[in-house]
């Protein structure tokens, strides 16, 4: 379980993809991220995604319960919070 002391500040995302740079995303900025892939692959969801009725709810929970999503064999979307000094 990720330590609440990770959250208390503004959210900054990580953000892994296959054959891309890494870059860093805010918590909307992932959100919307998330969505637009989950809307692209429809067949991809995970058995948990699957009681959401929005694709809202569906990118949310992905967003805050997992760290990952496998778009299929080859590719990969990967997620994780970070700190960032000011």
């Amino acid at each position: 379980m990720p330590d609440s002391l990770m959250y208390q500040s503004e959210e900054t995302y990580v953000v892994l993809e296959t054959n891309q740079p890494e870059y860093f995303l805010s918590a909307a900025e992932l959100l919307e991220k998330l969505k637009a892939v989950l809307a692209q692959h429809p067949d991809s969801l995970p058995p948990d995604l699957h009681r959401f009725s929005t694709l809202e709810a569906q990118a949310k929970h992905l967003m805050e319960t997992g760290c990952d999503f496998n778009l299929d064999s080859d590719h990969y979307l990967q997620w994780y919070v970070v700190r960032l000094e000011k």
